[in-house]
């Protein structure tokens, strides 16, 4: 029930949620709860500390690549992209919290599906922590795997995927009361003229990331999956560079693998992996 509720209050595939119906409203204030305010106020903050990388008004641009469409025959045109990504940008999601209202630029569209599974599994860690439930793993989709620790579990085991090469893992790691995200462009793609286009787009480009995979080990795991996305969409060199800044604040490591198949670790992602 926990993720029943989560569904249909913030999903923006849900016709009733109050994500739809501030992107039906686009340019009007709507009402909201409090948790949207709390979701939303969160995506902000991080999305500055992402350089813009992470936006969830993204989904024009996902459109504009033909993500909704049967058949997507050519690469939008620059000029088409230069258009549609005026209409990107997390800074016109006004938040008045007194009035508890929402309210987006006109015609921009909010899309959550780069966080609301992991946000219903962190309402469900809260959860099963009242129940007295001491231990569990739970994996939303394979992208977010959260751990569940006490004395006698104290450890949990991933298998890390290899983005290239289905029938050989990367390593495998253990966490403990943390989540691991994980973003790759392998399973949802969009092919124009015989090449893939990956559906994790960069809001600054327009063009998906060629970077091959993410992984993120944090406490949160809502928080890991917009740190994922956002952080897939960087260079080597800043991903390492924004995961030592965030780490001041969270706990936080990860890995990059760009597209020439290098991988990039953060300064102690490699104590998690198992030896």
């Amino acid at each position: 029930e926990v993720l029943e509720e989560v569904n249909t209050r913030y999903n923006s595939y849900s016709p009733d949620s109050f994500i739809t119906k501030i992107n039906n409203n686009s340019g009007s204030f709507v009402r909201v709860d409090d948790t949207t305010i709390e979701i939303l106020e969160t995506i902000k903050y991080y999305s500055s500390k992402l350089d813009g990388e992470y936006d969830v008004t993204i989904m024009p641009l996902i459109k504009l690549w033909g993500f909704y469409k049967d058949k997507q025959n050519v690469i939008p045109s620059e000029d088409e992209i230069e258009v549609v990504k005026k209409l990107v940008n997390y800074k016109n999601i006004e938040i008045n919290k007194e009035a508890k209202e929402v309210k987006i630029a006109k015609d921009q569209e909010i899309i959550t599906g780069s966080f609301v599974k992991s946000f219903a599994v962190e309402k469900l860690v809260d959860k099963m922590k009242e129940m007295g439930i001491p231990r569990a793993i739970i994996n939303a989709g394979g992208s977010t795997l959260r751990a569940v620790n006490d004395d006698i579990q104290s450890t949990w085991g991933v298998i890390v995927e290899n983005p290239n090469d289905s029938e050989n893992d990367l390593f495998d790691i253990e966490i403990c009361n943390e989540t691991f995200s994980t973003s790759a462009q392998t399973n949802t793609y969009v092919e124009i003229n015989g090449k893939k286009y990956g559906h994790i787009i960069s809001p600054k480009t327009g063009f998906p990331s060629e970077n091959k995979q993410i992984g993120i080990i944090t406490e949160s795991g809502f928080i890991g999956d917009i740190i994922s996305t956002g952080l897939y969409n960087q260079t080597p060199e800043r991903f390492l560079q924004i995961i030592e800044e965030l780490s001041k604040e969270i706990k936080i490591e990860g890995f990059l693998m760009d597209k020439e198949d290098k991988i990039y670790y953060s300064r102690g992602f490699e104590n998690y992996i198992e030896k």
